[in-house]
């Protein structure tokens, strides 16, 4: 897992200090540059290249940057605290992020991009994998059929994504 993230540039962008602090901490063999704005955010991409962003959604318009972020082929990952909801984690999926991470999986960080950044070496999405291992934490804390609500959306990701049909049943 180090290799590949090894001298990658890293987009962080977070409104919490503290946050940002930790994953320059937890992803230290990467080169980072964080951003604790929006606006810091997009002056950052107009500037730079990325081979990955970390992204909170709430306080730093999070789904804005993933915009950008999609159109310069950068790969994304949202990290939230408080938009953690299944609708969050649906909207994240459906505007192009390539996962979604608790912050209390903050510790994980560097597993997901690596995750991701493996599924964009092998040209296809990072979805499997981190949605495979954060399965789990989703259920407890939405509740087990939590993804009864959109079911066809969720049947139509595990089939793109070839997620065993156990991981639909409540």
């Amino acid at each position: 897992m180090e290799s590949i993230l090894e001298n990658k540039r890293v987009l962080v962008v977070d409104d919490e200090p503290d946050i940002l602090e930790t994953l320059e901490e937890l992803l230290f063999t990467c080169s980072i540059d964080t951003a604790s704005s929006f606006e810091q955010a997009i002056e950052l991409l107009k500037n730079n290249t990325y081979d990955v962003a970390v992204l909170d959604i709430m306080g730093v318009k999070g789904y804005e940057i993933l915009k950008a972020t999609n159109k310069l082929n950068i790969p994304s990952l949202m990290l939230t605290a408080h938009a953690l909801t299944p609708d969050n984690l649906k909207q994240s999926i459906e505007k192009g992020a390539d996962a979604y991470v608790p912050k209390d999986k903050l510790v994980d960080i560097s597993m997901y991009v690596a995750d991701v950044l493996t599924a964009k070496k092998q040209g296809k999405t990072g979805q499997t994998a981190w949605f495979s291992s954060l399965l789990p934490v989703f259920d407890k804390l939405f509740g087990k059929g939590w993804r009864k609500t959109d079911k066809d959306f969720w049947d139509d990701f595990d089939k793109k994504n070839n997620m065993s049909s156990s991981t639909n049943k409540p």
